[in-house]
Formats: structure tokens, C-alpha cells, sequence
């Protein structure tokens, strides 16, 4: 089997934390840690260790102090927020704890037995992940969680990206997307409006946010930017992924076949694609994040990705 790595942000490890980071993460546990292993994957560039007690405790543990970027810290404050009140049902990983100084957070949480989605993706990993994302759909959203942003409110500066790419178009734009700006403006528009809903929401999924564990199941981590809103826009950024690693894969009968997207109209899946197709294309001329070196690429990938498959959408019902 072929695999592909993409070039994640290079991160800290458990030996580069602070000794009472180190401590605080202790105290979480109960117990000194004996044992670690530094997981890659994702675009922070703090540290994501697996890590085992004397006693066999196991855990997940990731912390970031502002001198590595200065957004990092308040994220990691956002997810912990988000994990604490998850219900227990849903296929996350669970919060055991935080240590927070002001500067530096950790979070402790349980850890999955499982891996990332093989590179390019394999179509039963990806039905496993719709599977789990049906779930979430399923299950209401419990009082907990009712003042997480509302997911159209949410993306919908970032959808906008057409109007910033209109007012100054980047040098490498293709011809296509120039010539297309009327038609891929309305959409996006659409496709915010189309993102409402009363779903739990991750809105950031794709391959380094899902583990997939021997039972053949999918787990999803990584909550910060949790919403309240369309249950299928996950699934869709999933098919998004997919194209990201292999272009050719197959999204078009996932989508008329999975249970996740009955009853989303065509159109509504061209204005989200349209949408994130604005938002990585005026995102990946900006400068780079602090600590954050591989991200624009990535995102140009995306928007590649997006756009390639969006083209062919229209292209088919013209």
C-alpha cells in the first residue's frame, strides 16, 4: 500500500516541556510519567505525546506555551472547554484534566489505541469516519454545548475569502478562477447560509484530527473550533481530504450513497465548496504563523483540491 506523509508543523516534545509543565501534567495524572512517545501530525507547533505511568495509566497529552505562537495557547484553552462537556457517547477522546499557568497550557486526555486514516485515503477508512459523523448528527446537542458559535456566523468571514481575492487577485490565480469570481462569490454566499442546522460540528476534520482504532472504528480529536450547525459539512471536508491525497478518489457516490448527506441539495455542496475554495486561496498568499512553516502550502493543496473538484461539478451540469 502507497503512503504519503504531508509536511506537518514541526512540533516540541514531552523532554522540551518546561520541568513544571512537566510536574503540572503529573499532578493531572496522579502519578510521574515513565514512559513517552511523540506523535507527529497536524499544524500546532506544540508537543502531542502519548505517555504511560509506572503503574500502566496511559494518556494524551499536549501542551504549547505562547513563545511558540501566540494563538496556540488560547486554542488549547478553547478545546479543553469543548472536551469537558462532550458527551461521553460520542466517539472522542475524553478530558482527564489541564494544567494552565497563564502562559503555558496542557492538556490530559484519554488516549485512543488506534492510528491516522492511511495516505492516500482507503474507501472503508472513509466510510468508517462518515459512520462516526453520522453519529454526531444523531445525537442532540446537550445544554453544555448550546453556546458554541453558530457554524454559518462562524465560517462566514472565512467564506468571504472571493471578495478579498476580487479586490487584490494573487499573481499565480488561474485564469478559471478569474473569469469565474461572479459565479464562485454567489455560491459561497449560499453555501454559508446553507450551514445551518442544530448538529455538533468539529469543522476541522481531516486526516491528523481522526484515529481509527483496531476495532475498526473512528475517533475523532482535536475540538476547538466545535460549532452548531449542518451535520454534514464534517463529512464533506472529509471528502475534501480525500482529494487533497489523490485526486482521482471517488467523492461522487459517497455523497449520493451515505446517509450523512440525504437530503443536501447539489448546489449546497458546490457553495461550501466554493466557500472553503475562497478561503485557501486568499489564505495561502499570506504570510506564514509563527511556528507554523508548512501551513500555507497545505492550504494551497486544499485549495487545489477543492477547486479541481468543484470545477468538474459544474463543469458536469452545464
Amino acid at each position: 500500500m502507497r503512503r504519503m506523509q504531508p509536511q506537518w508543523s514541526p512540533r516540541i516534545g514531552w523532554s522540551d516541556l518546561p520541568a513544571h509543565v512537566r510536574a503540572g501534567v503529573e499532578e493531572v495524572l496522579g502519578e510521574p510519567v515513565a514512559e513517552f512517545a511523540g506523535q507527529q501530525g497536524g499544524f500546532s507547533p506544540g508537543s502531542a505525546d502519548r505517555v504511560v505511568t509506572p503503574t500502566g495509566l496511559r494518556a494524551f497529552v499536549k501542551a504549547v506555551g505562547p513563545a511558540l505562537n501566540a494563538a496556540s495557547p488560547g486554542i488549547h484553552r478553547r478545546e479543553a472547554a469543548v472536551a469537558a462537556v462532550l458527551p461521553k457517547s460520542l466517539p472522542t477522546a475524553s478530558l482527564i484534566g489541564t494544567f494552565d499557568d497563564g502562559e503555558w497550557i496542557a492538556l490530559v486526555l484519554t488516549d485512543v489505541n488506534g492510528r491516522h486514516p492511511y495516505l492516500p485515503w482507503q474507501p472503508d477508512e472513509v466510510g468508517l469516519v462518515l459512520d462516526a459523523l453520522l453519529t454526531v448528527a444523531r445525537t442532540p446537542v446537550l445544554p453544555g454545548l448550546s453556546q458554541l458559535p453558530d457554524l454559518a456566523s462562524d465560517v462566514g468571514p472565512e467564506f468571504a475569502g472571493w471578495e478579498r481575492v476580487r479586490a487584490d487577485p494573487p499573481q499565480d490565480a488561474p485564469s478559471w478562477v478569474l473569469d469565474n469570481l461572479d459565479v464562485l462569490q454567489r455560491l459561497a454566499a449560499r453555501g454559508v447560509e446553507d450551514l445551518r442546522g442544530e448538529c455538533l460540528v468539529h469543522t476541522d476534520l481531516r486526516a491528523d484530527n481522526i484515529l481509527i482504532t483496531r476495532a475498526n472504528a473512528a475517533v475523532l480529536v482535536d475540538w476547538p473550533w466545535a460549532c452548531v450547525g449542518a451535520g454534514w459539512f464534517d463529512a464533506l471536508s472529509v471528502l475534501i481530504n480525500t482529494r487533497v491525497f489523490d485526486p482521482l478518489f471517488e467523492v461522487e457516490p459517497i455523497i449520493r450513497s451515505h446517509p450523512i448527506f440525504d437530503g443536501v441539495a447539489p448546489e449546497s455542496i458546490d457553495g461550501v465548496l466554493s466557500g472553503f475554495g475562497g478561503y485557501f486561496t486568499d489564505a495561502a498568499r499570506q504570510p506564514p504563523p509563527d511556528g507554523l512553516p508548512t501551513l500555507r502550502s497545505f492550504q494551497r493543496q486544499q485549495g487545489d483540491a477543492v477547486l479541481g473538484w468543484l470545477r468538474e461539478r459544474l463543469a458536469a451540469r452545464s
